[in-house]
């Protein structure tokens, strides 16, 4: 397919990366020229704007921080919207708000557009070896037609519901992942004060009933008290706003995603936003009396 790309950032140049090697022909765009430069030494073609990579475009994947990126390259006359081609295929997978994935949705059937909300788990590694976990939110032909290039970015590539239910599961995923963060980080620190090497709790931990996948990705971080991203503070404790403004939407309580967020902010304020957010082990350490 004829593929335009925007965002080239830790999940979206590798996500770019694995589309090309799968034989798809892809334009690429990205605020920073290092990865479009790179992408282009390898066979992609390099465009200066998003507008830009999306003209001529079959399809459209946008990987991008926030919310407020995603509007700022998709709407208006400059935007990616208005270059795509009638019945193209707008694939969008940042992790923004439910709400603006359903708007997005209906800015795009008024062009006669098909957009999909197709958010992503797995992290960096994940996009590296293409075993993403892919939620997609949209219509189910629309989604056949995604499939193709899905299948080139994941393993796990499953249609969850309509307009902007990708992003809901991706909250829903979100949650138990900033919440193992914060158990593996309570484990780490009790089992530290008692005279517990970190290395063996976590060997218990993976061979038992706790184990859990990151655990296995980012052991290194944990043991090393280092945190160089991956995934970022300030995206998780995005994310993590977005999941309790889509609780609260829904009359629904969640008692320990708001300590978690507290402990994301914390470091936020500390100056430490672009760290990963293994660095909650830090966080609950600082705790320590």
């Amino acid at each position: 397919m004829r593929v335009g790309f925007v965002g080239l950032g830790v999940m979206g140049r590798p996500m770019a990366e694995n589309l090309l090697a799968a034989g798809h022909e892809l334009t690429v765009a990205s605020r920073s020229p290092e990865p479009v430069a790179a992408l282009a030494a390898a066979g992609a073609s390099g465009a200066s704007t998003p507008a830009e990579a999306a003209r001529g475009a079959e399809a459209v994947i946008t990987m991008l921080p926030d919310g407020e990126a995603v509007a700022a390259v998709t709407e208006g006359e400059g935007g990616i919207l208005a270059a795509m081609a009638p019945e193209a295929l707008l694939i969008e997978m940042s992790t923004i708000e439910p709400a603006q994935a359903r708007r997005l949705a209906a800015a795009g059937a008024e062009r006669d557009l098909a957009v999909l909300d197709a958010p992503v788990s797995g992290g960096d590694v994940g996009a590296r070896e293409a075993t993403l976990a892919i939620m997609v939110g949209g219509e189910e032909a629309a989604f056949e037609r995604a499939l193709p290039l899905l299948r080139a970015l994941g393993e796990t590539v499953t249609r969850v519901g309509d307009h902007g239910a990708g992003q809901v599961v991706k909250a829903c995923n979100q949650i138990v992942v900033a919440l193992t963060i914060e158990a593996l980080a309570e484990a780490l620190t009790l089992g530290e004060a008692a005279g517990v090497e970190p290395e063996k709790i976590l060997d218990v931990l993976g061979g038992g009933l706790a184990a859990n996948r990151v655990m296995e990705v980012r052991r290194e971080n944990l043991l090393r008290g280092e945190f160089p991203p991956g995934f970022r503070v300030d995206l998780h404790r995005k994310d993590l706003g977005i999941a309790l403004d889509t609780a609260e939407e829904h009359g629904v309580e969640l008692p320990a995603t708001p300590i978690v967020a507290a402990l994301l902010d914390g470091l936020h304020e500390e100056g430490r936003g672009q760290e990963d957010h293994t660095a909650l082990l830090s966080a609950v350490r600082s705790l320590r009396s």
